[in-house]
């Protein structure tokens, strides 16, 4: 089973929070018009500055940010269907994620640290720097609970925050939504009752539609 298949067999998770844009506050017409335009309806005032000052916000400094984004297209790759985990913005929605819901931020920091130093005991430089068999080495170690050893048990519990995230981000994304084939709600057709249905309760469907 590859990765894309293994994180829709976990389910998907639902993100239940939304990523708003935002925009600064100015006394100019057309600016008050284009910021209440990004609001999504049902928003309340509060919400809405909330999310714009969660947005101005910086957690995850450089580093940890391009760790963030190796690790999100190992878990969602590429592939023929759609598009990557970080195609569907998922880096962003975790940055956004752990600062909405700041239990999330110490163990992700504390899970970005440990796979540094794993990474570095076992090839000599940081995960971002290593070659990508490399890096799929460590995240196999991982990234299987009941198969890891006793001492990678942080790392595991790492992984599976970053694997949630990460498929929470890339299935409430447009792309994410597409890949699994979700449209929505559409409308219904009404073409009458069926033939065979009509033939069923003793009725001649030619005397009725010609």
């Amino acid at each position: 089973m590859n990765r894309r298949e293994s994180l829709k067999a976990l389910g998907l998770i639902a993100a239940g929070t939304g990523l708003l844009a935002g925009s600064c506050k100015s006394d100019n017409s057309k600016t008050a018009v284009a910021d209440a335009a990004d609001r999504i309806p049902g928003i309340q005032d509060f919400e809405y500055e909330r999310t714009k000052a969660l947005q101005e916000e910086k957690f995850f400094n450089e580093h940890e940010f391009a760790t963030i984004t190796v690790l999100a297209d190992i878990i969602i790759p590429k592939d023929a269907s759609s598009g990557s985990a970080t195609d569907a913005g998922v880096p962003d929605f975790i940055e956004f994620i752990v600062k909405d819901l700041p239990d999330n931020k110490i163990p992700m920091r504390g899970g970005l640290k440990w796979l540094d130093v794993h990474s570095q005991k076992r090839y000599g430089q940081a995960f971002v720097n290593c070659k990508q068999q490399e890096q799929l080495a460590i995240v196999d170690d991982i990234a299987y609970p009941e198969l890891a050893k006793p001492e990678m048990q942080q790392g595991v519990a790492f992984f599976s925050l970053m694997r949630n995230l990460t498929s929470s981000g890339f299935y409430t994304s447009e792309i994410g939504v597409k890949a699994i084939g979700f449209k929505g709600n559409t409308p219904g057709v009404w073409t009458g009752v069926p033939d065979d249905v009509l033939k069923e309760h003793g009725f001649d469907p030619s005397k009725f539609f010609g």
